[in-house]
């Protein structure tokens, strides 16, 4: 039995990439200041990186799941020029009112605990860093022990303490503090 390792989720519309809705091909990924420094900062502390996302343009007809895996693959060769090794790209294809209800879709947990049980992964010393409430509840739900709500919004203590989660405006700022 391997050891379990820590892991950093990600999103990855918003915290990525700038969220320009529904993007599925290269030219639409405009990386987040900070992403790399951050993932090579975790990497560097023995964390695997996964990134964890919604992807209800599949379902939706926008594009197909060969071309989000296309994407997958270009998004894994940039991390990999600046360094960085991506332990796994998980994605929900789904939207509840086209495909019907699922346990992957976040805020359910399913995409962390099926990488958590593929990769080995010690969800309580993990961390999920995302810029919406879904993200929080997922990483709530499945038990990773500290969530990053990166959001630009003033986000009230009772949030916090609801979804075991810390706030900051910004990758940058976050990196700062981890400095």
């Amino acid at each position: 039995m391997r050891p379990a390792k820590p892991c950093l989720f990600l999103d990855r519309d918003g915290i990525i990439n700038k969220d320009v809705g529904y993007a599925y091909k290269p030219e639409q990924i405009q990386f987040m200041p900070g992403i790399f420094a951050i993932c090579r900062h975790f990497q560097q502390r023995g964390f695997l990186i996964v990134i964890v996302t919604n992807q209800s343009g599949i379902a939706r007809g926008y594009y197909n799941d060969m071309q989000f895996q296309s994407l997958n693959t270009w998004l894994t060769s940039e991390f990999s020029r600046r360094g960085i090794s991506l332990a796994s790209i998980k994605h929900c294809p789904h939207h509840p009112s086209i495909s019907g209800a699922c346990d992957c879709r976040k805020p359910a947990p399913g995409m962390l605990l099926e990488a958590a049980h593929e990769l080995a992964i010690d969800l309580s010393c993990s961390i999920m860093i995302g810029d919406k409430i879904s993200d929080m509840q997922a990483g709530t739900a499945a038990g990773v022990g500290f969530n990053i709500w990166i959001s630009p919004d003033h986000l009230p203590y009772r949030r916090k303490a609801t979804y075991n989660c810390a706030h900051y405006t910004s990758l940058p700022k976050l990196l700062a503090k981890l400095a």
